[in-house]
């Protein structure tokens, strides 16, 4: 037992760093919870003489008439970037694998993939400027082929699906990757055997390498699930603006407009901590879905 100790202790060390940052950063701040039961004045301070209001923060949050707007905007905006965000890039990985250019295929991967190191704060200037009415690339080739100009990031029909668009644009790249990895995995004999049997090249794709990626889709599938109520905070913040609320509004920056802008911090926790409730038996909930369906287990 003390030599097992004695040889694992080195990587005992060696997590410690991580462990003391996810107490700090973690752990800690969950004392911060209590402001949703509070009405929180913070000149009296976390552990100060507070007022607790039960669940008055719950019951108004649930009043408020735009709440419900709110929480599904988030539910459809999150739910079509999940849902397309597992589609393309599959699609694109198995088109990729297709090419037997190689030099074609990783200036495409390159290509693809430089967005996802990009911050919101740049792409969401960059898509300012190429989306604008006036001037905007994208609305001067619509008006090459006779098409309206779109008001694409203040016209309350158009916002969530340029929401969507640009999540799936700036994060395909990386899931690519991914699916491509998963598709060097699978045996070259069996495309080698399907051939000899006289498969053409959407039989290969059909039969042998999209079940080669099954496993990788249901677990990034479920995995995902946990991720319902996270829209995208950075994306939102950074395109928004108030004429646009209706439609693009999201339980993160409604957070952030009550609790910061409106002052009203026990409001504000109120909701993240409704939404964290809900994150946690999703995710729970995906957990047991990525056992259940693809063995996938942390410890």
């Amino acid at each position: 037992m003390k030599a097992k100790w004695r040889r694992e202790l080195p990587l005992h060390v060696m997590i410690l760093p991580g462990l003391i940052l996810i107490v700090l950063f973690s752990y800690i701040p969950m004392a911060g919870i209590t402001i949703a039961f509070q009405r929180f004045i913070p000149a009296k301070g976390l552990f100060g003489d507070q007022q607790w209001v039960g669940w008055d923060n719950f019951k108004y949050v649930m009043s408020l008439p735009n709440f419900t707007q709110v929480l599904w905007n988030t539910l459809f905006i999150s739910s079509f970037k999940l849902i397309l965000g597992l589609i393309v890039p599959i699609v694109f990985a198995v088109l990729l694998n297709e090419l037997k250019n190689n030099v074609i295929k990783r200036s495409v991967q390159t290509a693809i993939y430089l967005p996802y190191f990009l911050s919101w704060v740049v792409l969401g200037g960059i898509l300012i400027d190429i989306l604008s009415p006036s001037g905007g690339i994208v609305n001067g080739f619509l008006g090459l082929l006779g098409i309206p100009k779109i008001f694409f990031l203040g016209d309350n029909e158009w916002f969530p699906f340029t929401l969507i668009a640009s999540d799936v644009w700036k994060n395909f790249g990386y899931g690519t990757i991914v699916y491509l990895a998963a598709i060097t995995g699978i045996d070259p004999g069996l495309y080698e055997a399907a051939t000899i049997d006289g498969a053409n090249r959407w039989r290969k794709i059909w039969h042998i390498t999209i079940p080669g990626m099954r496993m990788v889709i249901v677990l990034l599938s479920v995995l995902s699930l946990g991720q319902l109520l996270n829209a995208g905070f950075d994306q939102v913040f950074n395109l928004y603006s108030p004429q646009v609320y209706e439609s693009g509004d999201i339980l993160d920056t409604f957070v952030y407009r009550i609790g910061l802008l409106d002052a009203q911090y026990g409001v504000a926790t109120a909701v993240g901590f409704f939404k964290s409730v809900i994150s946690l038996t999703l995710i729970s909930g995906s957990y047991f879905l990525a056992y259940r369906f693809a063995k996938y287990r942390i410890f």
